[in-house]
């Protein structure tokens, strides 16, 4: 499973690095999740300069695309002639997108007639786009997914996971990064919250 992680400038460290780190547990089973950005480098919205792994057209051949946030995704929102370079297929790819990162899937009219997740910032620019925004953590319809909060990484994760390999590898994975003490409950929560989406009992 080949993973693009939408990395844009000013992005959101959490969102980014979070999901691909637990996403790439799973090296063994032949996965990699790839920081993919429009330019050669990104800055973070804490001055945090990293280098892409993969550029952005890579996101039309990936085979599951995580969106990230970050504070110019609304002028990413605006621009045209980026969007169109974002190619993605909810028929063949799964789909995620986290806190104002659900705002570009709706400009890409991916989320156009299902409920959606995203942080309290962001929300009422989705609404604006023209999407029912729910009081939730996350949710999924098919193959496209949304959260909101920068902590709910762990939730798109578990759910990528799940569908991409299985439930028992992602709990594997978040067990992994779980805080001790807490390993059991943590992951018991988090599969949870995802629990709906993959139809198992909550």
């Amino acid at each position: 499973m080949q993973i693009a992680v939408l990395t844009f400038d000013r992005f959101n460290e959490l969102d980014s690095f979070v999901v691909a780190a637990i996403l790439n547990r799973l090296r063994s089973q032949g996965w990699a999740a790839h920081i993919t950005a429009p330019t050669e480098e990104v800055t973070s919205m804490n001055g945090v300069t990293v280098r892409r792994q993969r550029p952005l057209a890579f996101a039309a051949e990936a085979d599951a695309v995580i969106v990230g946030s970050g504070i110019r995704t609304r002028e990413i929102a605006a621009d045209a002639a980026l969007l169109a370079q974002i190619r993605l297929d909810p028929a063949r790819q799964l789909i995620g997108a986290q806190c104002s990162g659900t705002l570009l899937l709706a400009k890409l009219g991916l989320i156009s007639s299902v409920p959606a997740c995203t942080d309290l910032t962001t929300k009422p620019w989705v609404i604006e786009a023209g999407v029912d925004v729910i009081d939730a953590p996350f949710v999924a319809h098919g193959n496209v997914a949304t959260a909101g909060g920068c902590l709910a990484a762990p939730y798109l994760a578990a759910w990528m996971i799940a569908r991409g390999a299985s439930i028992g590898h992602a709990r594997e994975a978040l067990h992994y990064v779980a805080p001790v003490g807490e390993k059991a409950a943590y992951v018991d929560h988090a599969l949870g919250v995802v629990a709906t989406a993959l139809g198992i009992p909550a």
